[in-house]
């Protein structure tokens, strides 16, 4: 997730077109934020609207997209209870398929985030390294769209000088409430900025504008393909409309059951443990560890205990800076090093730790608003005080010793705590046979850990979960399972 944090982001997160700031008008009434119910009943047909095609809007410096993609726009409501209310622009972008004798038909896809535009996976779905197969480029019309209030689509603002005092780790109650006052009163300039769009980024929402986008390319059914957060949103989408969808393909996935803020929280930070593990026993059987001879493990607890007592010092060229490391930073590093399978670069920040001479790369920490606006919406992380909070960190900390936590699953806990607007609850399934559906993840992935991914495959009947024994996120980028994900998505049903 941006993933989940901007991300582990999609590659082409930076590939992204200059945003067109669009003002929604609304009336101050229209500012309330809704309850957490949905008036819009599961399978709703979505309207048939128009998608106006033109030439790609340029993205200096990078070269114009190929002849094969086409932009434009798509006006749905802010509120699809609301279906005559106002509304708002999502921006949407296809490539075109290159064999039309052979065209299977649209697949749409989600680079995730929470928050990430998604264009770019249709703009440049060519690119050589980030983008898609061209077995899947010859066969399907490949649609991206920013999700509405991201990006292209009326980009959301808000007050973020609020976010330089929120606590980042809050140590006592005062903390703690200083923190959910804070995420409150930012949440409320989001809306006070950008109007009642804030209110609806949720996954749901957004699943309904996929809809929109389907009914606009007058087709009957899609296939989709999402990644990180954008699972998310494949099975909110196979949830509402089960039987507009062809085959869903789901890399990295997240859970869809909405966990509690501790076992979102336990589930990453194990996934952190396991992959210090791992690199443990690569270092005690290849020659080339930096820490050969030394049990990796023990020199980690090693450091929190440095770290508690006030004596570990970031490393510096030479020696030992005059900066101190707290526990929590230590985290933060263990989190950063481990998010991808590195074992040289991981021994040799701890080995620096251990010394004082070297390098370290520092947690950056904290969400931004628009993780806050779809994450928080889409899951309950609520926890009632700083007593209930300490208690969950205490136990996530033996679930997972040698890491204590994972520090982008805690910022984004944290995030959510007193943000205003309240969780939407899943949506009830509609009626019809859910799609073939194939889940891919890594077994140490500390953004979408493998018991998520592993809830996500359960939530389709005879769906396949690939596994690749790795440590890493967002799948496609691995020849072997970008194999799988093609050979699925052309055929489901062998």
């Amino acid at each position: 997730m941006r993933m989940i944090t901007r991300r582990q982001p999609h590659p082409n997160a930076g590939r992204r077109v200059l945003s067109v700031l669009l003002t929604l008008t609304a009336s101050a009434a229209a500012l309330a934020v809704p309850g957490p119910a949905s008036a819009t009943p599961a399978g709703a047909p979505a309207p048939t609207g128009s998608i106006r095609w033109g030439t790609c809007p340029a993205s200096d410096p990078l070269p114009a997209p190929g002849p094969q993609v086409q932009c434009g726009t798509l006006r749905v409501p802010v509120d699809w209870s609301q279906p005559d209310g106002p509304t708002t622009d999502i921006f949407v972008a296809r490539h075109r398929a290159t064999d039309p004798g052979r065209r299977v038909g649209v697949l749409m896809t989600n680079p995730g985030g929470p928050g990430a535009p998604g264009a770019d996976s249709a703009m440049y779905a060519d690119d050589p390294y980030s983008g898609y197969s061209a077995s899947l480029r010859e066969r399907f019309d490949i649609v991206g769209f920013d999700p509405r209030g991201i990006g292209r689509s009326n980009s959301v603002t808000c007050d973020e000088s609020i976010r330089e005092s929120i606590p980042a780790r809050p140590r006592d109650a005062a903390g703690f409430n200083r923190l959910r006052t804070l995420n409150g009163r930012l949440a409320d300039s989001c809306l006070e900025r950008s109007g009642p769009l804030a209110a609806h980024m949720d996954g749901e929402t957004v699943a309904r504008d996929m809809d929109a986008i389907r009914a606009a390319l007058g087709e009957r059914t899609i296939s989709f393909i999402g990644h990180s957060y954008g699972t998310f949103l494949g099975e909110r989408y196979a949830r509402l409309f089960p039987e507009n969808l062809r085959a869903l393909a789901l890399d990295s996935a997240m859970d869809p059951e909405r966990p509690d803020a501790e076992r979102y929280l336990t589930d990453g930070s194990v996934a952190v443990e396991g992959a210090l593990r791992k690199v443990a026993a690569w270092c005690a059987q290849d020659a080339s560890c930096v820490l050969k001879g030394e049990d990796v493990l023990a020199l980690t607890s090693r450091l929190f205990d440095r770290a508690e007592a006030g004596t570990l010092h970031e490393p510096g060229p030479t020696g030992p800076t005059r900066r101190k490391l707290t526990a929590d930073q230590l985290s933060g590093i263990l989190t950063a090093v481990l998010r991808g399978w590195s074992p040289q670069v991981s021994t040799e920040q701890l080995a620096a730790l251990h010394t004082g001479k070297g390098e370290v790369h520092l947690w950056p920490g904290r969400s931004d608003s628009v993780v806050q606006l779809v994450l928080c919406r889409d899951n309950d992380f609520r926890i009632r005080d700083h007593a209930e909070y300490r208690a969950i960190m205490g136990r996530v900390a033996k679930a997972a010793p040698h890491v204590r936590y994972n520090a982008q699953a805690l910022d984004m806990v944290l995030g959510c705590q007193g943000w205003s607007m309240p969780p939407k609850p899943r949506p009830a399934q509609a009626s019809g046979d859910l799609p073939p559906a194939l889940v891919a993840n890594a077994r140490y992935d500390q953004a979408t850990p493998l018991p998520g991914a592993r809830r996500m495959a359960r939530a389709f009947p005879g769906a396949r979960l690939h596994v690749s024994e790795t440590v890493g996120h967002w799948l496609y980028t691995q020849d072997d399972v970008k194999q799988v994900l093609d050979s699925f998505l052309l055929s489901p049903g062998s």
